[in-house]
């Protein structure tokens, strides 16, 4: 009886000394966790957790991030941040922007977990990509996009989608609502798909049918980017769950289309080159990297091939879309804005019909068929030189760009230490991110009215006048023009 007695008090003792550990151990945590917060009382930036870093700030101001990211430097100071253990340095100052990204300097590269994030969709293609394969790439678009032919295929293309686009919107009633992003996004994905593949895929027929490869195509990119704040990522992709399981099928999807593409175009350029038939050649970007590929130095596979259109794609379809969705909004909401937007291009429509020595077709806004005849003839009359006179056009576009940039923020990693201007000492291993979206709104960089949308800020003498790129940073300081102007 007294042993038994015995092995109940020990039991209850040993109960007693774990509740007493686990007590002390949860009391240690949450010291841990006050003691790391209450040292952040002043600190610039995001606030951090333990080991998550500022996941989970990101994760609740997800929604508004970008405005959120303008809120944690509001006095143009660069702040810390940490996210997943990674340490981030935000920039948003024109001084240590110019600096950082020179590219003799040790802090431009891309940084290696961002590429581990986005390997899966862009692989090594010009956005995914750094040092010398970054720049035999760059090398190699900035020709083939200064190419005639492209150019000129690039604008029949365009064209031809924007007169899709409005038939549809012509045929829209009077009071229904049309959602226009997801209009311009079926547009953008035909047209570059149409630029970059030399195929046609169909999402902007009248009935606005699915189609897997864009279906699969949207899905990927969103879960590459839910990878930036999900911790979890890794561990869903080793065990192929979750958004990893969804991305890993939207991915076959892609690849399926993408190679299926590259070796019936390998088949039709062989083809061509035995009947001698070269007057029948493509001049899409898929097949000028083919030809490129034909010279054993260029190295070039088909997944690099694979690669490459990709990139365009992605380059070429949401930042397109979402910047014409955002220049539409501000049109419509800024009256004069479109006034004078009408009237330049009512003058350029009347003096290329003069060079042209056609008539303008007359019309009535109420007769559908005059009026349709009368766009189909805008669109003839318009061309890639003919582009360069809207100068008030490029106005508003830049803009939009400066307020609602494509790209809002851009990453780098830091290679080596060093020390920026103002005396923050940057550490190799962290990353550098700057955040054109809030250096936009700047008054520092725009004046007081930076806040409001005035296209005029871009014109002198009527004419169209460019800002320093580490001032106006949305097309991402280093990259050529020549990549960015055969997008519509």
């Amino acid at each position: 009886m007294e042993h038994q007695e015995s092995n109940v008090l020990l039991g209850l003792s040993s109960q007693d000394e774990y509740s007493k550990g686990f007590f002390m151990l949860v009391c240690m945590v949450l010291s841990w966790i006050i003691v790391h917060r209450w040292s952040q009382r002043n600190k610039k930036g995001p606030k951090t957790w333990p080991l998550v870093g500022a996941a989970i700030e990101q994760l609740m101001n997800y929604d508004r991030m970008h405005d959120w990211l303008s809120s944690t430097s509001p006095n143009r100071t660069p702040s810390w941040s940490q996210c997943h253990s990674q340490p981030i340095l935000t920039l948003q100052i024109l001084q240590m922007l110019n600096m950082s990204l020179r590219p003799t300097l040790p802090i431009t590269q891309r940084v290696r977990v961002y590429h581990s994030y986005m390997e899966v969709l862009l692989g090594d293609g010009i956005f995914n990509a750094d040092g010398e394969l970054w720049r035999k790439q760059r090398k190699t678009a900035s020709f083939e996009f200064a190419s005639k032919n492209l150019r000129d295929f690039s604008t029949v293309v365009f064209r031809d989608y924007s007169l899709k686009l409005h038939a549809i919107l012509s045929q829209a009633f009077e009071g229904q609502q049309v959602d226009m992003q997801e209009l311009l996004m079926r547009m953008t994905l035909d047209s570059i798909c149409k630029v970059g593949f030399g195929v046609e895929i169909g999402t902007l027929a009248p009935n606005l049918p699915d189609n897997h490869f864009a279906k699969a195509f949207d899905t990927a990119n969103i879960i590459v980017t839910l990878r930036f704040i999900d911790p979890l990522w890794r561990i869903k992709r080793y065990l192929n769950v979750g958004s990893e399981a969804l991305l890993d099928k939207s991915i076959k999807i892609i690849d399926d289309f993408t190679y299926s593409v590259i070796r019936r175009r390998k088949a039709e350029i062989k083809e061509a080159g035995q009947n001698s038939e070269n007057n029948k050649m493509k001049h899409d970007i898929l097949s000028r990297f083919i030809e490129l590929g034909e010279d054993p130095e260029s190295k070039l596979t088909d997944k690099s091939l694979r690669d490459v259109v990709l990139n365009f794609v992605i380059a070429g379809r949401d930042t397109t879309a979402t910047t014409l969705s955002w220049a539409i909004y501000m049109i419509m909401s800024h009256s004069h804005v479109a006034e004078k937007l009408y009237s330049e291009l009512k003058t350029l429509e009347e003096d290329r019909a003069r060079e042209e020595k056609v008539s303008l077709l007359q019309y009535d806004t109420e007769d559908l068929e005059s009026f349709n005849q009368r766009v189909t003839q805008f669109a003839g009359l318009l061309n890639y030189d003919s582009l360069g006179r809207l100068y008030y056009l490029h106005a508003v576009i830049t803009e939009t760009l400066r307020l609602y940039p494509a790209v809002p923020q851009d990453p780098k990693g830091i290679l080596e230490d060093d020390v920026l201007p103002d005396g923050t000492k940057v550490k190799a291993g962290g990353m550098v991110t700057y955040v054109p979206y809030s250096m936009g709104r700047m008054e520092y960089n725009w004046g007081p009215d930076a806040a409001s949308f005035k296209p005029e800020r871009w014109l002198k003498d009527g004419f169209f006048q460019n800002a320093s790129p580490f001032k106006f940073t949305a097309f991402q300081v280093s990259l050529p023009s020549d990549l960015l102007t055969v997008y519509p």
